[in-house]
């Protein structure tokens, strides 16, 4: 399970994901009152999924990422342009990473691939870049060591 302020996910052991509430981000569109399947993303196996504020994530078995929104800024879901995404669209461009973790923020979203990069893109400030109003994508790659939790 994963909340918004007004709306949520559920993913189920089969990898089926569910939307509801607000159609900010439910995945749908518009507002539904009970559980549905995120069309978008029915005969795909979803394995993560993350809700914050007003967006939405998932990430499939063949490990691509997929976000929407219906407020848009800074390029916060990676689609390169501020336009609203109220059905869920795959994040092109992200050079053939196999996305293992993903958290979406209000303003970013950071996604990490199985190799421990990092990808994140969204308002340069929320990534601890200096330039406020930029959008930025930023590539890191992070260090693996025993003291970090594996990804999944």
């Amino acid at each position: 399970m994963a909340a918004g302020d007004f709306h949520a996910l559920a993913l189920t052991e089969e990898g089926e994901l569910y939307g509801w509430g607000d159609a900010s981000a439910n995945g749908h569109g518009r507002v539904k009152l009970t559980p549905r399947r995120v069309a978008a993303l029915i005969g795909q196996r979803v394995q993560l999924m993350d809700a914050r504020h007003d967006a939405s994530s998932a990430v499939t078995e063949k490990d691509e990422l997929f976000t929407w929104s219906s407020d848009v800024s800074y390029n916060n879901l990676g689609h390169g342009v501020d336009t609203p995404q109220a059905t869920s669209k795959r994040v092109e461009g992200l050079g053939g990473a196999r996305i293992a973790s993903v958290a979406i923020g209000g303003y970013h979203t950071l996604a990490a691939d199985e190799d421990g990069v990092v990808l994140a893109f969204g308002w340069s400030s929320a990534l601890g870049l200096d330039d406020q109003d930029a959008m930025s994508t930023l590539r890191v790659r992070v260090r693996k060591s025993s003291d970090v939790l594996p990804f999944r």
